[in-house]
């Protein structure tokens, strides 16, 4: 499982051109699902993302985290984190979980981080999506 979390001041998601999902202060989390993860890699990998400081404190160090700061969470499925790269022009996606188990386990973090995180908006799995953002920093990390 791979999060690329990015510092967010504002993120929004569209489909059709219809906004499905938008946040304000948080992470734009960007969520690639790989053929071998299990909901136990979810939770490990949803406690570190809620745990992680990187916001700013009054000193203006990086010490806070998203709960410490109250920040929400928009979570946008993002298979094309397990492009293989290594050989030729195109990228191969066998990395990459088939899309019932990806979906599946995209629910269950979901679902998870809606028990530690006050505000969870989402995309919409497997459309074709627009993803807006304010990069706050820029601050982007990448967890696996």
């Amino acid at each position: 499982m791979r999060l690329l979390i990015q510092r967010v001041s504002e993120a929004s998601v569209s489909v059709d051109n219809h906004t499905i999902g938008k946040i304000g202060h948080g992470y734009l989390v960007l969520l690639g699902i790989g053929a071998e993860d299990s909901e136990a890699d979810a939770d490990r990998l949803i406690q570190k993302m809620v745990r992680l400081r990187i916001f700013s404190d009054d000193d203006g160090r990086i010490n806070l985290s998203l709960k410490d700061v109250g920040g929400s969470l928009l979570v946008v499925s993002q298979f094309t984190l397990y492009a293989d790269t290594r050989h030729g022009n195109r990228p191969g996606f066998s990395l990459a979980a088939k899309p019932e188990k990806a979906n599946a386990l995209y629910e269950y973090f979901l679902a998870r981080c809606r028990e530690t995180v006050p505000v969870v908006e989402h995309g919409s799995f497997g459309a074709y999506m627009e993803v807006s953002l304010v990069n706050d920093g820029p601050f982007t990390v990448l967890l696996e």
